[in-house]
């Protein structure tokens, strides 16, 4: 039996009814608790006089906005499963997802009305979009998991079909403000799924990690722990929604704590330093640190107010880290997977700068091994494949039961297919995925450490490093480089060289090819799959 999760809005509209919850960061607009649980069980009505019944999920495309986690609520009072889609992908992309979960309802915002009507569901307008073109109805609509949808047989209403013009009234907002709030219990179980996220990855085809009421349990308490979250605090949603971060890191753990969460459609790094002298907590990814740094205002930004920084979804340049220290910020590395909640390592503040590179130590709910490759624990400094087991990690995949088996030991232990080691203290390191280790002359090559080197360079804003074939050493690393703007002038031979002087010759990169960009999942990473050397030139 898992942890149970109370109703997070009734409780929390019960306990401090009149506090903010949610501020829009274009608007200004505001929601308090009690405000907040009463529009989100008029949604859960509205869902359920869709047809959505408990286990059906309900997908949803849109930005960041208040009424996507409305709807998250909804689906939890209804016992209905949410299914966040990337809104950066195509319709030709996210259709063999929605085939993938068959959800009953489609509900989308205006921005992505297109892609919406291209995916042909039964669908919920967030906005009253434009809509032109002849009237058809949809051509499928899912149900329950092995059950004929309830409107099966029959023509659905008008405002069902994403290809109907729309009709006065007949979209979210004013469908809300004429539905009765349903009433449901008030306690989730917490071996229930609350949402399911699906996985862009660095490789492969995408998969549902399935996310348990337990899992965002433990995460805020992970969360409250490590940061010192507190009632009363600030913080900024502005990661997407449809990856764990942006829902839990920490915008689900502040509302548990009774604090107000500013939403933003994506980042904008205008606004966000507008904001920064009201916020308590501050969560991003590299990229995100990346682009502040870059911005000509960081100097004289005001971060004072600023008691807690974390960063996730790939490692922090540690020339990135003493960029911020030089501000009197310590950004506090963490590292965990969307199986693991997703947090699971978090660098103690004291840490960050003594420790530079360190993702800290295991949170308390999680046990940790280190590990070879027949599963044995490895001597302390030395890498090792990163196992971990507790409550707050996922019980596998969506209709993946192969893909579980895979990820877990018999024990319950997930093999997180990345390495890592331990140091002296308890603290750990992380050096990158097993699969993109590659073997050199016989040595074992982690990119990580060359391409922290290489943003060290002054003219290099990002590395990435792939071991390509080579005939005498049978791998050798291939550098794709992301300069800075406005950098001076750097040639391959110059960035070999400044490696050279620097790491062994076997961890040298052979190869440098410059990038104007990288292809990143939804956390900011690099999709290293994605990256290939320019073809060669034609013989003459």
């Amino acid at each position: 039996m898992g942890v149970d999760l109370v109703d997070i809005t009734a409780k929390r509209a019960a306990l401090t009814p009149h506090v903010i919850a949610f501020e829009d960061a274009l608007t200004g607009r505001t929601l308090t608790y009690a405000q907040i649980d009463d529009r989100a069980s008029r949604a859960a009505a509205l869902l359920a006089d869709r047809g959505v019944k408990r286990g059906d999920r309900v997908a949803i495309l849109c930005r960041n906005r208040i009424e996507f986690f409305e709807i998250m609520f909804a689906c939890a009072k209804l016992g209905a499963i949410l299914v966040p889609l990337n809104w950066r992908a195509p319709a030709a992309e996210l259709a063999p997802i929605l085939d993938d979960c068959t959800p009953a309802l489609l509900v989308f915002g205006a921005e992505d009305a297109e892609t919406a009507r291209a995916l042909n569901y039964d669908g919920l307008a967030l906005d009253p979009p434009p809509f032109t073109g002849e009237v058809r109805t949809p051509a499928k609509a899912g149900g329950g998991e092995g059950e004929t949808p309830s409107n099966a047989g029959a023509a659905p209403p008008q405002s069902a079909s994403l290809n109907a013009p729309p009709q006065a009234g007949e979209h979210y907002e004013y469908l809300l403000s004429t539905a009765t709030p349903l009433r449901t219990e008030t306690r989730w179980n917490g071996d229930d799924t609350w949402f399911l996220c699906y996985t862009s990855g660095t490789t492969g085809k995408p998969k549902a990690v399935i996310q348990t009421y337990q899992m965002s349990a433990v995460n805020a308490f992970h969360v409250t722990q490590a940061f010192g979250l507190r009632a009363g605090d600030r913080t900024l949603n502005f990661l997407p929604l449809f990856h764990t971060a942006g829902i839990q890191l920490v915008t689900m753990p502040t509302l548990i704590a009774g604090g107000t969460v500013t939403v933003m459609p994506g980042f904008d790094e205008e606004r966000a330093f507008a904001l920064m002298p009201t916020l308590d907590v501050f969560f991003a990814v590299p990229a995100v640190y990346q682009q502040l740094a870059l911005h000509p205002d960081f100097d004289r930004a005001d971060f004072s107010r600023i008691r807690t920084w974390g960063c996730g979804g790939a490692p922090l340049p540690d020339v990135l880290v003493e960029r911020y220290a030089a501000k009197g910020v310590r950004v506090c590395n963490g590292y965990g997977m969307t199986e693991t909640g997703p947090t699971a390592f978090i660098a103690a503040p004291e840490d960050a700068l003594t420790k530079i590179g360190s993702v800290g130590k295991p949170q308390m709910l999680l046990d940790v091994r280190i590990v070879d490759g027949l599963g044995r624990d490895v001597a302390e400094g030395e890498t090792g494949e990163i196992w971990m087991r507790g409550a707050g990690l996922t019980p596998g995949y969506w209709n993946r039961p192969e893909e579980t088996a895979k990820a877990f030991t018999a024990d319950g232990w997930l093999r997180s297919g990345d390495v890592g080691r331990r140091d002296g203290d308890g603290c750990y390191y992380v050096a990158g995925r097993i699969k993109d280790m590659y073997i050199s002359g016989g040595e074992n090559v982690y990119p990580a450490e060359i391409e922290n080197l290489l943003a060290r360079h002054p003219a290099v804003l990002e590395a990435a490093i792939v071991g390509v074939p080579d005939e005498k050493w049978g791998e050798v690393g291939h550098a794709f480089v992301q300069l800075r703007p406005e950098a001076p002038s750097v040639s391959a031979a110059e960035l070999i060289q400044f490696c050279r002087a620097r790491l062994a010759g076997y961890k040298t990169p052979r190869h440098v090819t410059f990038v104007a960009d990288f292809p990143r999942t939804a956390a900011g990473k690099i999709k290293k799959h994605e990256l290939a050397p320019p073809a060669p030139s034609p013989s003459r």
